[in-house]
This record gives C-alpha cells, structure tokens and sequence, in this order.
C-alpha cells in the first residue's frame, strides 16, 4: 500500500513562502470590521501570512492548516515578526468545532471538495460567537479561465449562494463577486475572480 503524499505539505516545504509573506489585499481592507484583540481562528492558512498580520495587530490568534511544513513557516514566520501565533495541526474533514467559541474566522483561499466546503462553511457559522465575522476572499467557479492562481477543478471553486444561503440569517457587511488582481508569491498573480465576504453572527 503506497503512502499518502499530502501536497500541501510537499508545497511548504521549499525554503521560499510559496504566497509571499504579505498578507491578502482585501484582508487588510477589512480588518476595520474585526473585533479588536478578539479570538480569531485562520483556518486553511497555509504558511501564515495572513495570522501573522492578525497577530501583528494585536488579534489572539490560531492557525488552522493540514500540513506540518506550513505549520512550522507560520511559527518561523510570527518568531521573526515577534508575534504569537497558536498553531494547531487541523484537518478539516475530520475537525472538532466548538460552538461560539470565536469572535471571528478567517479564510483566505482555502478551498475544499463542495460536500467538505459546505460543511466547514456551516460549521463556521456555529463557532462564530454572536457579534462575531466570518471574513473570507475565495476564488469563484469562474476563475479557471483566469490562469492566475487556485483550483483547476471547478468543484473546489465557491459559488455565491454558498454564502448567501447558509449566512442568510446573519447580517451581510460586504459582499462581492468578480474581478481583483491579486500578486501573491509565486501562485497567485494577475487579473483573477474571486467571492468576498464578511458577515456577522446575529
């Protein structure tokens, strides 16, 4: 029986942040909605751009991702930044959620097989507290086309009433559909078509 290669952990292992070390453009547009030194869980985070921004700017933050060497770049990341950062080694076809335990949650890029993405996007909206936001920018099921970064496939790709119909009870602050350009480290660059989105718990 062959062993299985997780291609995520293979991705992080070279020596350079394969995103960039930069947080995502429309992460830093809004963290003004963000609950100030609130708990913030990034999930899927990769290397740890994004969680070392949070923690940069004061958030308590973990870092949720399936690959050890993302892992450890986070923790190298956030030791040169002089920011704490929480890690923790989190598939989320199998993670345990805890009801209303953060103030918010982040996911930038993260994508997943529609029946896991569904799930993970229902299980947010349970561990979100109330007051709480789920902040997110995703590539949309139109971004194949693009040939500037994320999924080939187009059942990884986010389609707009994902969010709208699992969030409908929570209020909308911001909520896009279409065309960024995006330069994030080697896989993400150029014209792209992404989802934004930041809602908040009722």
């Amino acid at each position: 029986m062959s062993q299985f290669v997780n291609p995520w952990d293979a991705r992080f292992q070279a020596d350079e942040y394969v995103y960039g070390t930069n947080p995502n453009v429309f992460l830093t547009e809004a963290m003004h909605h963000l609950i100030p030194k609130g708990e913030t869980l990034a999930i899927a985070e990769g290397e740890g751009r994004n969680a070392v921004f949070l923690a940069e700017h004061n958030f308590n933050v973990t870092a949720w991702d399936y690959a050890p060497s993302g892992l450890e770049k986070t923790k190298e990341l956030a030791a040169k930044r002089g920011v704490p950062v929480y890690t923790e080694l989190v598939d989320l076809s199998t993670a345990r959620w805890e009801e209303e335990k953060w103030n918010q949650i982040v996911c930038i890029f993260g994508h997943f097989p529609t029946p896991l993405r569904l799930k993970t996007l229902e299980s947010v909206k349970n561990a979100v507290r109330p007051g709480g936001l789920y902040v997110s920018e995703v590539y949309s099921v139109h971004q194949p086309p693009y040939n500037s970064g994320g999924p080939k496939e187009v059942d990884l790709l986010y389609r707009p009433e994902e969010f709208l119909q699992i969030f409908n009870d929570w209020k909308i602050i911001h909520f896009f559909m279409g065309e960024v350009i995006r330069y994030e480290g080697n896989l993400h660059n150029g014209l792209s078509h992404v989802i934004q989105f930041v809602g908040q718990k009722s």
